[in-house]
């Protein structure tokens, strides 16, 4: 009988297979425990779902929830049992997940012709429940595509019917729960009977699908009012309603229909206009207010934001300044670690808030000060050759991941600073029921610009990514309804765009390498994107601070 090696991670043993076994026949043989339930697992680097045929020799770790590739697959089984319930429930209903928000997933009930009630909510929890309970397979099949587009339009599925036709494979893969087919661009859990815990709860005019914490799975994510956040979504909605872009089958649409640049010149004159009205509240507030704080997460585009924000405010008649809180980094070897022992460039404690409130406070009685510059090189703030003295009509624009942080400025009255939230909330699904992450948007910007501008490879950024996601969560997120105002940098178009800049650069991460998994993710979701070309885009756009070819002097 033919035989296969493989190597157990967990076990950190060899053992030999018949040809053919299953991870998860593996996976009871070795009887590998961990702290969760077993998902799925990393093979040679990739993952894959339990019922994987191992035929070749393989280095195998198996994960639960607590993994990011296991998170996600939990996430994507929740969704496919939700929208299985909605069918039997509500057959006439079609979900559409919107987007994630306060540990969760914001979901609307479309054609729905009444507020979503609590009575509803019931109806679709118990039909959830039995399927959880009955613990029935997700089947993965490989079927002719024209089956598969067949099958979503009978589902009503008509923009992932769209994109699986865009795509020109002759055989395509679907998923089945029962008698309902759909589609989540990567893998499920084993069967409906893994989920153990989910809840359905009224949330705006929709449904909020709560979620188990990564890092703590037994116990769901808090839920957290966030009003200003949800109305930039609302706002990304009537955007893409002007704009009739709300998939990335439909993107892909007037890209071969080559009209790639009218989405992006409406957008690009969308965030114009919406740059313009905040200057504009903050010109009528100029009377009081000195300081403009603009923060925001990694590679959402702070800098770019800041100086067309300076442009607006001196349409206006101000004089604005920008100050980068990077600038007043502490010297690396006072950089606060994390619990890995890695540098906490995240920590507000990064920052040497006692010498910038210092330097603020001289700047706002009028006083000239001499700026510092951080050297990113030798990891040294210098004393730089710019001087700064504020006169009456002069204004700062503070520009820094820390803005929103209420410590940032203890000494500084809250009526004279206006403070600026920036994100880059993708502003198209997949379809209907697949969300794109706003962390990979922002992700594929960080991959282009560190490769172009600071010399990192693939590999250290996406190795780097989850350190940076962390300190996100701790340091900037909790922060930011503490905004007077919100900003979506995120583009309809950009991630057509990005495609041809972040592909090379993933495809140049090696198979042996610990991150060649998320690099494989990640060319698989931008595989189903139909390139754009970036000529139309003005050097005065927020993307252009990643691509390159920008007008402004960073």
């Amino acid at each position: 009988m033919a035989t296969v090696e493989i190597y157990c991670v967990n076990t950190k043993t060899y053992k030999s297979y018949p040809l053919g076994t299953t991870l998860k026949d593996i996976a009871i043989d070795l009887d590998i425990k961990l702290e969760y339930q077993i998902c799925g697992a990393i093979v040679n680097n990739k993952l894959k779902e339990l019922s994987f045929l191992v035929v070749k020799s393989k280095t195998i770790e198996f994960i639960d929830i607590s993994h990011p590739d296991g998170t996600r697959m939990y996430i994507r089984s929740v969704i496919f049992v939700l929208f299985s319930a909605l069918k039997e429930v509500f057959p006439a209903i079609n979900l559409k997940i919107q987007h994630g928000i306060s540990n969760g997933f914001f979901c609307e009930l479309e054609s729905l012709d009444w507020a979503v009630t609590e009575s509803d909510i019931f109806s679709i929890k118990e039909e959830m429940d039995m399927l959880i309970e009955k613990d029935i397979p997700f089947v993965h099949k490989g079927l002719p595509t024209g089956q598969v587009v067949k099958k979503y339009r009978g589902e009503r599925l008509t923009e992932k019917a769209k994109l699986e036709e865009q795509q020109g494979r002759i055989y395509s893969y679907i998923y089945f729960l029962n008698s309902h087919a759909n589609y989540f661009y990567g893998q499920l859990l084993p069967s409906t009977g893994y989920i153990h815990l989910y809840d359905l709860v009224p949330y705006f005019d929709g449904i909020l699908l709560r979620v188990p914490r990564r890092k703590k799975p037994n116990k769901l994510g808090k839920i957290h009012v966030q009003n200003k956040l949800f109305e930039i979504y609302q706002e990304h909605k009537d955007w893409v309603e002007i704009l009739n872009v709300a998939t990335v089958g439909s993107l892909n649409e007037f890209t071969l229909k080559g009209k790639s640049g009218d989405i992006i010149k409406i957008s690009e004159a969308l965030h114009e206009k919406k740059i313009a009205e905040i200057a504009n509240q903050i010109s009528n507030r100029a009377d009081k207010v000195k300081v403009v704080l603009v923060a925001g997460p990694s590679a959402s585009g702070k800098t770019t934001f800041s100086k067309r924000l300076g442009v607006q405010l001196a349409v206006n008649g101000l004089h604005p300044y920008q100050i980068s809180l990077d600038n007043y980094f502490v010297d690396r070897e006072n950089t606060p670690v994390d619990e890995d022992g890695e540098y906490d460039f995240e920590a507000l404690e990064a920052i040497d808030i006692q010498f910038f409130n210092e330097q603020l406070k001289q700047l706002l009685s009028g006083q000239k000060v001499t700026l510092p510059k951080f050297d990113f090189g030798t990891g040294k703030r210098v004393q730089s050759k710019k001087k700064l003295q504020l006169k009456e009509d002069d204004i700062l624009i503070i520009e820094g991941i820390h803005g929103m942080n209420p410590n940032l400025l203890p000494h500084i009255s809250s009526e004279s600073t206006f403070k600026i939230f920036l994100s880059a909330l993708t502003q198209i699904s997949f379809d209907e029921q697949n969300h794109i992450s706003t962390a990979d948007n922002r992700l594929f910007r960080r991959l282009i610009r560190d490769s172009k501008y600071r010399g990192y490879s693939a590999t250290d950024t996406i190795r780097r990514w989850p350190s940076v996601r962390k300190g996100e969560e701790k340091n900037i997120f909790p922060f930011q309804e503490n905004a007077d105002m919100m900003f979506n940098s995120a583009t309809i178009y950009e991630l057509g765009v990005l495609k041809k800049y972040a592909d090379p650069l993933l495809h140049s991460v090696l198979e042996n390498q610990p991150e060649y998994g998320e690099a494989t993710r990640l060319l698989r979701f931008l595989s189903y994107f139909k390139p754009i070309d970036d000529f139309e885009i003005p050097p005065t756009s927020l993307l252009r601070e990643f691509l390159g070819g920008s007008s402004f002097a960073y």
